[in-house]
């Protein structure tokens, strides 16, 4: 493998792995901080950061030491049990940001997924909105995730097509008018919470559209 040239590793890629992406041609091989090298040592500067996920930069030496150091110690706990990491670092995070509480998750969709089922929890249990008729608003052009429960929220052809039916009540568009809430329109919101505000147990939203926006 360390021989393969970029063309070698795209066409392997290809061949083995699931086309669920359409990536750059362009093969990392190593990077620091805002720079990334490919296989025929081109060096790049990195202005999409893994979407954000590495906007420390990469391979930053505070995380790779923390990583490393506690990687020596104990991979993984699950829930299952407690470990001597988790409740300090669930401390720090509530105090640093002014939480009550935190619960972690590994990506952006099993958070919005969570936060779904928080919002018809509160919905039935707190707003008294009758069992099954929980609506879960959102903005056109938005993107969430690629799981069933939020591509029910798309608008975005290849987001949805060939993946329904979809779950009911939860998207930008209101149940019984039909109409859109276009992104930015404070008026296209108050209409559907004029409609089905009794029913409506929470308005999800980007403060910066992104991929599908």
């Amino acid at each position: 493998m360390e021989n393969f040239k970029t063309q070698d590793i795209i066409s392997l890629e290809s061949s083995y792995g699931a086309h669920n992406y359409h990536p750059l041609p362009v093969v990392f091989s190593r990077a620091l901080g805002a720079k990334v090298w490919d296989v025929e040592d081109v060096e790049y500067l990195d202005f999409l950061s893994a979407y954000s996920a590495v906007n420390q930069g990469h391979c930053h030496p505070k995380i790779i030491e923390a990583l490393t150091t506690q990687a020596n110690k104990l991979c993984l706990s699950s829930r299952a049990f407690y470990n001597d990491v988790f409740g300090k670092y669930a401390k720090f995070v509530t105090e640093y940001f002014g939480f009550e509480m935190v619960l972690p998750m590994n990506t952006g969709a099993e958070a919005v997924e969570t936060a779904l089922k928080l919002a018809r929890k509160w919905g039935y249990m707190k707003k008294k909105i009758p069992e099954n008729h929980a609506i879960i608003l959102t903005a056109s052009g938005n993107f969430h995730g690629r799981t069933i429960g939020i591509v029910s929220f798309s608008t975005d052809p290849d987001s949805r097509n060939g993946f329904g039916p979809f779950v009911p009540n939860i998207g930008s568009i209101c149940p019984v008018s039909k109409k859109e809430i276009e992104y930015g329109s404070v008026e296209d919101l108050e209409a559907a919470l004029k409609q089905h505000g009794k029913h409506v147990a929470a308005f999800l939203i980007e403060p910066i559209q992104g991929e599908a926006g």
